[in-house]
């Protein structure tokens, strides 16, 4: 069975097989359906409020012709105390695919390992995969252009992520770097550096580390295509949000500091802002923020995750 739980779940093949789809289903929107999904319920697991990502998994399950079945985690018997592996054989005997928004990253690997159908990570606190998808195809629509290849044009490009670095999307974004062929500097306070669990994870799968982290900003953002940040504090992590937003004050994405990156860098960041504190106003209303594109093609990449995993499973 076919699963999307982490960036590397899908290989070189299968994501030029992603972003070619997510562009051909972006341009025919409103034009043409491709019911791939046609008769098929994916039930959507969540754990974390959402926007974008509830969103854009339920009108991209509609427009590849299913039906989104939402269930809040604390509605179901998972939430009274079934286990994992039950909540999966169950729902893998009435639904065709199972979307899941949670904390741990072991939940979603306990399910996919139960399921008979397949299983897409949401977001758990340590990979953001469908998001990192989203961000590196918005980049490459920018830089292919209409008929290049996708792909390709990741390929030796910098990103400089800013902020908190040991949490899902400075994880993501490492893993992804991967296998997208792409350079990535990190910077944050010290204790905030990317953790074992990542490290381990690119051990596992034999990748080399091709990531540096420090605590100069202007090191990290110096020569980047991308500049990206995300909220200081996840959720979660409310209660550490004032010892949080002091120590990172100085990795806050000013206009000064994305102009040293190159002349024609990309801001991106993947939502919800919050002016002033990870990043400043005139940097999310620059011209080269593409942070609603981002948030926009979580839909058409997530529909071509979708339309791929289908036909892995045969339909």
């Amino acid at each position: 069975m076919k699963h999307f739980l982490k960036e590397t779940d899908l290989g070189p093949g299968e994501l030029g097989k992603v972003f070619s789809l997510a562009r051909e289903l972006k341009r025919g929107r409103g034009r043409h359906s491709a019911p791939v999904l046609a008769g098929q319920t994916w039930a959507l697991i969540f754990a974390k409020s959402s926007t974008r990502t509830r969103v854009s998994f339920e009108v991209g399950i509609h427009e590849l012709g299913g039906h989104a079945l939402y269930l809040n985690r604390n509605d179901i018997q998972l939430g009274r105390g079934e286990s994992i592996e039950d909540t999966a054989r169950v729902l893998s005997r009435l639904v065709h695919g199972i979307v899941i928004r949670t904390f741990e990253q072991s939940e979603v690997e306990r399910l996919a390992a139960a399921a008979a159908v397949p299983v897409v990570n949401g977001l758990t606190d340590f990979l953001h995969p469908c998001q990192i998808y989203a961000d590196a195809f918005t980049a490459a629509e920018r830089w292919a252009g209409p008929g290049g290849d996708l792909v390709a044009s990741l390929r030796g490009r910098k990103i400089a992520f800013l902020g908190d670095t040991c949490f899902n999307m400075a994880n993501s974004w490492i893993l992804g770097a991967s296998l997208f062929g792409m350079r990535i500097s990190l910077a944050g306070p010290k204790g905030f550096e990317p953790g074992a669990q990542i490290r381990a994870q690119l051990n596992a799968e034999g990748r080399a580390a091709d990531f540096k982290f420090t605590t100069d900003p202007h090191e990290a953002v110096s020569g980047a295509d991308i500049v990206y940040t995300d909220v200081w504090t996840s959720m979660g992590k409310e209660e550490e949000s004032e010892g949080r937003a002091a120590r990172m004050r100085p990795y806050a994405v000013t206009a000064g500091l994305f102009a040293a990156a190159k002349p024609d860098a990309l801001f991106m960041h993947c939502l919800p802002a919050h002016p002033g504190h990870e990043v400043e106003q005139a940097v999310l209303d620059n011209p080269r923020s593409v942070v609603f594109d981002e948030a926009e093609n979580r839909l058409h990449v997530q529909k071509a995750i979708l339309a791929v995993l289908s036909e892995a499973r045969g339909g």
